[in-house]
């Protein structure tokens, strides 16, 4: 028998009236994201789950690597369809399935059983405690634990049966694009990967923008920005990235503001540029790496004075997370090892020795006004001159 793979979803269960929506997102990311794995593979939805049958060769690993990565995915659990469901022919199957992904040797096991055919004639109790006397005596080394089970196995009756054992994790969350879209800050560090990572395991879209500065950051630099955003595209699909020439805006504000407001007034303007990109795009939020008193830039102040300039919302996934739990999720979805290049990003190069952790938004509002009449023009370019990459 082939194997086939079910797929099993957690909070769109909840979701009343609108749950197919939600199922049809998933199975449509499904498809997407199986198109990177050789072979050819047909997804079915079928009474609140979702099967995908491969219909060539294919390899094992990259397929659950692949489904591994798809947002709403709770668990993925190799399966064997039994299109006669008869007692006697599910039992045979089940232990055929049994050996196939277990193999030979000692384990606990508790048998779960679905019901989905309600006019199949044997109930779901009877079902367990059938096919665990059946698994019994015909597997050696299988044990009954019903309290602590290495393996839990399940027996569903829906108009086929299906028979399988513990699944492997999925990423959980909401599939992508079911809760609108939003414009990620992405630079080269650790953090805003992981935040695009988390606002996007919501059912976010994302796209991305970039701030560059040559000559003071390199191409490398770009290049791992671009990088990330591939990362980060295993589990968003496609991401367009938008990189900003910021160099000239930077250097305008260095030269005529206070150098312990430079980084908050540049942030300043990465957001009202960032935000300008969002709106063009059909955007709904902005979404940064930002976690409370991680830098100066990241005082309650100084966040408060950042999102003084923004019309939209600014999600910060990541807000209440110390460094630590930041560098263990990047390090669990690929990205820390990039992150860590050195290669600064245009934040970095302008950083003041004595930046100002507590601004006052009236005092910063007063600084910015040495830019007018020069920083307006800068904006226009910066915006009108920006490249736009499509990273997948």
């Amino acid at each position: 028998m082939e194997t086939s793979y079910l797929i099993k979803y957690a909070e769109i269960g909840i979701k009343g009236k609108n749950k197919y929506k939600f199922e049809d997102a998933l199975v449509k990311n499904i498809i997407a994201r199986l198109r990177s794995v050789d072979g050819e593979f047909r997804v079915h939805k079928e009474q609140g789950r979702i099967l995908v049958f491969p219909q060539s060769e294919y390899d094992r690993e990259e397929l659950l690597t692949a489904l591994s990565h798809v947002f709403g995915v709770a668990q993925i659990c190799p399966v064997t369809a039994i299109e006669d469901k008869s007692f006697n022919n599910v039992l045979a199957g089940l232990v055929d399935h049994i050996k196939r992904e277990i193999g030979n040797r000692e384990f606990t096991f508790k048998v779960f059983a679905k019901r989905g055919d309600k006019k199949y004639p044997i109930d779901s109790p009877e079902i367990c405690r059938e096919a665990g006397k059946y698994i019994l005596d015909n597997v050696a080394g299988s044990k009954v634990d019903v309290h602590h089970p290495e393996y839990k196995i399940y027996v569903e009756i829906r108009r086929e049966a299906y028979v399988y054992v513990t699944g492997i994790a999925g990423p959980g969350g909401m599939p992508v694009g079911t809760a609108g879209k939003a414009m990620l800050l992405l630079s080269g560090g650790i953090d805003s990967p992981v935040a695009g990572y988390r606002i996007a395991k919501r059912g976010v879209k994302i796209e991305a923008t970039y701030f560059h500065a040559p000559p003071y950051t390199s191409e490398r630099a770009k290049q791992k920005v671009i990088d990330l955003a591939k990362i980060i595209s295993e589990y968003t699909g496609p991401i367009l990235l938008h990189v900003v020439n910021f160099t000239d805006i930077q250097m305008a504000i260095y030269e005529k503001c206070p150098h312990d407001e430079l980084t908050i007034i540049m942030r300043r303007y990465m957001m009202k540029i960032a935000q300008d990109i969002a709106k063009d795009r059909e955007c709904l939020a902005l979404v940064t790496g930002e976690s409370i008193a991680q830098v100066a830039s990241q005082t309650m102040q100084s966040l408060a004075a950042t999102d003084a300039v923004c019309e939209m919302p600014v999600f910060r996934p990541l807000i209440a997370l110390d460094k630590r739990e930041i560098i263990d999720e990047s390090e669990k979805i690929g990205a820390y090892e990039t992150s860590i290049l050195p290669y600064e990003d245009c934040c970095t190069i302008f950083v003041a020795k004595h930046p100002v952790t507590k601004p006052k938004l009236e005092q910063i509002v007063e600084s910015e006004k040495n830019l007018i009449g020069v920083i307006e023009p800068l904006v226009k370019t910066a915006y009108e001159t920006k490249e736009d990459i499509w990273v997948n």
